[in-house]
């Protein structure tokens, strides 16, 4: 069975280029960055493959994203993702130096984290 300790909220932004997986990857480091486990530690510390991440992204084109290289972000753990439409994209300055482009892509990462007791 399944318990939730962790739900944790991410923002990931490209800002040169409109990389929506980059943007996912940053928003998902950024949610991982903010999570506390504390209270389970004694459980991970016996089996970290009986925790299990979801990822669920919301961007503007959920098919432009690499799954497998957002889910590397997820340090620990089984990983799941899912990804639906969302997020938002603005116009932004073109600096070449920093990429190509002007779309900037904002993606929104939600992260449940559950341990299999």
């Amino acid at each position: 069975m399944l318990k939730r300790y962790v739900i944790e909220i991410g923002m990931g932004a490209d800002l040169h280029g409109g990389d929506i997986t980059k943007a996912a990857v940053k928003a998902v480091k950024d949610a991982v960055s903010r999570s506390c486990l504390c209270g389970i530690e004694d459980i991970l510390e016996k089996d970290v493959l009986k925790m299990h991440v979801h990822v669920k992204i919301g961007c503007t084109d959920p098919e432009r994203v690499d799954k497998a290289a957002v889910l590397k972000a997820v340090p620990v753990g089984n990983r799941e993702i899912e990804v639906v439409k969302g997020g938002l994209n603005a116009h932004g300055l073109q600096v070449p130096v920093f990429g190509a482009g002007e779309t900037i892509e904002i993606v929104i990462a939600v992260l449940t984290v559950s341990v299999d007791m």
